[in-house]
């Protein structure tokens, strides 16, 4: 985590946030957590460090309190990254010995358990319960009872905000993997009763509504840009915005005007384009204050206090071989293609993706040499690889040297002077995972303008993306079309390249399932893909939860009795 900014925002010198995350990794998530009675004075720091963790779920692959197979696979980021990528055209992972990986791949999964899915489900629900108790316990009686004094107060205000912020995002990714989840908030009793399912409408709703209250004026929550890499209002409209972008598709009506408006907000708020694509995915992003201008809300990492095998980790050691980590010579000595000391082999991306979306020309797999206009496609390691690029039957999609590999997370530091001294040490990756940027927002204000009827309205945020991309810019239409689609398909493809974003992109242009487009494996083994059903749209609740909570039930599709969620 990169200290020096967490200082600043929270407490000048008082503390600083790797020793707070060190404490706080050493406690047990139950009645005793810290976000529980027993574990707040009339301190600011004590509430400081129940905040922390619940920005610390969002790192963290702590499994001490339930049963994982694999507990970096469980990381938040990672599993959400899994069922938004690898089910798509963007991403294809080589380890087929994992039953979740090959069913994830092809569009193959059944309501029986998923590593990836359980992920989702277990890190979204039990941290939204982390977010409720924090909330319970910094209630104004709660604090009254303590003698917190009104200073505390104020500051206890701005982390109940924060708190709400980051309570909404993970309902935004349950809702957005499970549609109907269990819904409960800090006014519902604790061990009362089993949380009654909410569908998808309500959630959406309540999500709306939570970051409408919190970026209105007087809100507790800090001012965008001053609070990085914490939640301020400038992270809660990145949210919004994207939620209201696919308002279609989770409460069957769409909102283009509100996604409109909400972008045009956050474009009076200060932030900026890197100038540079590559630089906002670098081992020093978030010491980088270009990067740090584009992000409304990123996750972050570093390989000595925030250590994860999820998150930027997975996207860096999981996108090499472990050959990859000495490719390399500089001044004699062999170094990782991308900074990283491991080399899992899994995630990479099949020719189909490189060659429809970045155009490349003339690759070279002996020298790794390729043309590519596109500064976004030029972020790819083909050396050595087999198979110029595809994946020809399903039995390669488990070998990792045929494909592309993607090295859009990069460990070695973008700043010049930190990279010459680089050493490839890292086991865990320093990059802050960015989560919502302004790049995302001016695609978001594009689509909603041309679904409006207003295309050349947002042609000035295109020319801006084009500038970066050293392509001439895309010419809006004034009006949605399939062909104004397929134009977003593309250009999200390639500006969100695994961030997570594909499958939800695609279920909004519904193309997801649909015979319409086709990519390798798709719906199954076949390189040409087929359709899959309409229900996959949605992933099956873990099993255990079902049995745990008679109130919840799978999407309709997965269970034969499955009855309507009242």
């Amino acid at each position: 985590m990169k200290t020096k900014y967490i200082v600043a925002a929270v407490l000048g010198a008082m503390l600083t946030l790797s020793s707070c995350v060190k404490d706080l990794d050493a406690l047990p998530l139950n009645e005793t957590d810290v976000t529980s009675e027993t574990a707040y004075n009339d301190t600011v720091e004590s509430y400081l460090t129940g905040l922390a963790k619940l920005y610390n779920t969002m790192s963290s692959h702590e499994v001490s309190y339930v049963t994982v197979s694999d507990a970096g696979a469980s990381q938040i980021a990672r599993a959400f990254f899994v069922c938004q990528e690898a089910t798509t055209d963007a991403c294809k992972v080589a380890w087929g010995n994992d039953a979740w990986t090959r069913a994830m791949n092809n569009n193959t999964w059944t309501d029986a358990d998923n590593d990836a899915v359980f992920g989702v489900f277990f890190r979204s629900i039990q941290s939204i319960s982390f977010c409720n108790e924090f909330l319970r316990q910094t209630a104004d009686d709660k604090l009254d009872a303590r003698g917190v004094p009104s200073d505390v107060k104020a500051k206890i205000q701005e982390f109940r905000a924060e708190a709400r912020v980051i309570r909404a995002w993970y309902y935004w990714m349950a809702m957005d993997v499970f549609g109907a989840v269990p819904f409960a908030t800090e006014k519902d009793k604790v061990g009362i009763e089993a949380p009654k399912q909410a569908d998808s409408k309500t959630i959406y709703e309540y999500i709306v509504a939570e970051l409408e209250a919190l970026t209105a004026d007087g809100s507790a929550l800090p001012a965008a840009r001053s609070n990085y890499p914490r939640m301020d209002k400038g992270s809660a409209l990145g949210l919004l915005a994207r939620v209201y972008l696919n308002a279609e598709t989770y409460k069957g009506e769409p909102e283009w005007l509100k996604a409109k408006q909400t972008c045009e907000r956050i474009y009076g708020l200060g932030y900026k384009l890197c100038d540079n694509y590559a630089d906002m995915f670098r081992g020093d992003n978030g010491e980088n204050p270009d990067a740090i201008n584009e992000f409304l809300f990123a996750i972050p990492f570093d390989n000595k206090n925030q250590q994860s095998y999820g998150g930027t980790t997975f996207l860096t050691a999981g996108a090499i071989a472990a050959t990859d980590t000495t490719l390399i010579e500089e001044n004699g000595v062999k170094k990782s293609i991308n900074g990283n000391s491991a080399g899992w082999g899994g995630p990479r991306i099949d020719g189909f993706y490189v060659e429809r979306y970045f155009n490349v020309k003339n690759a070279n797999f002996e020298t790794g040499e390729y043309e590519c206009d596109d500064n976004r496609g030029k972020m790819f390691w083909i050396k050595g690889r087999s198979g110029n690029g595809y994946m020809p039957t399903i039995t390669e999609v488990y070998l990792f040297e045929y494909g592309w590999t993607c090295l859009k997370f990069n460990d070695v530091p973008a700043d010049p002077v930190k990279a010459k001294s680089y050493q490839d040490i890292n086991t865990f990756s320093n990059i802050d995972l960015p989560v919502v940027r302004l790049g995302e927002i001016h695609l978001i204000y594009a689509e909603a303008c041309v679904r409006l009827g207003e295309g050349s309205t947002a042609q000035p945020k295109m020319d801006e993306l084009a500038v970066r991309t050293g392509v001439e810019a895309l010419t809006l239409p004034q009006s949605w079309s399939n062909e104004a689609r397929d134009m977003f398909v593309a250009e999200r493809a390639r500006e969100l390249m695994w961030e997570s974003c594909r499958r939800t992109d695609l279920i909004r242009y519904d193309l997801f399932c649909s015979a319409e487009y086709l990519w390798p494996f798709k719906g199954g083994n076949s390189r040409v893909g087929t359709s899959f059903p309409e229900y996959k749209k949605l992933f099956a609740i873990p099993s255990k939860q079902l049995e745990a909570n008679p109130n919840l039930h799978n999407p309709e599709g997965y269970d034969k009795n499955n009855e309507e969620i009242k």
